[in-house]
């Protein structure tokens, strides 16, 4: 049913062009390419602290919120916005960087912590609940743990851009089951799907 789907995504990322192309910033990236996609524009709503973009999809409406709080003040965007358009949790889904999952790795999922990721865990304070979906989007993790920030803050290489593009795409591809509460489907599709490495050889087949 329609009320069960997404009504929000949240792209996580820092404000600024020095931030444009780093690691941390994939769920800005995301987002923006949703609205590209779909021939949205984002504006600035100071209300709720943040970029918004509106978009009709498939019948059904959908918001695109980038907050411009930095990182970790992003659960002050994402609350202003639940609370004016009386959304629930449940139903907002927050693309951001993982650094669990290796570079161009997709999973969905509802709940859980935030495992150290600043912009979790100021929503999950600001809303009170942990319960709202998560798009985690691999960026791997550095060898050297003291080296985490700098490592999100820096571009990715040029091999790992490409698994990062690759993954933002097939993301897109699961956005309509996603706004139809269509979410093991979702998480299966994006499981099924062949890892970056193995897809170029499988293109080439």
């Amino acid at each position: 049913m329609a009320e069960q789907g997404i009504r929000l995504v949240v792209g996580l990322g820092n404000p600024g062009s020095q931030y444009v192309a780093t690691r941390h910033n994939v769920g800005y990236r995301f987002v923006d390419a949703l609205a590209a996609r779909n021939g949205g524009q984002f504006r600035i709503e100071n209300k709720f602290h943040g970029l918004l973009c509106r978009l009709l999809i498939a019948g059904r409406d959908l918001r695109l919120l980038k907050p411009t709080t930095f990182m970790n003040r992003s659960g002050q965007s994402v609350a202003a916005v639940v609370h004016y358009f009386d959304i629930a949790p449940a139903q907002v889904l927050v693309a951001h960087d993982e650094l669990d999952l290796p570079v161009g790795t997709l999973r969905l999922k509802q709940g859980g912590g935030h495992a150290g990721h600043n912009g979790l865990r100021d929503i999950i304070n600001a809303l009170a609940t942990r319960d709202f979906w998560r798009l985690r989007i691999g960026i791997d993790h550095p060898e050297d743990r003291s080296e985490v920030v700098n490592y999100v803050l820096s571009r990715a290489s040029r091999d790992d851009e490409d698994r990062i593009e690759d993954a933002l795409d097939q993301a897109k591809q699961c956005l309509s089951q996603a706004l139809a509460g269509e979410f093991q489907s979702a998480m299966h599709r994006l499981r099924s799907e062949p890892a970056p490495s193995e897809r170029s050889v499988l293109q080439t087949l």
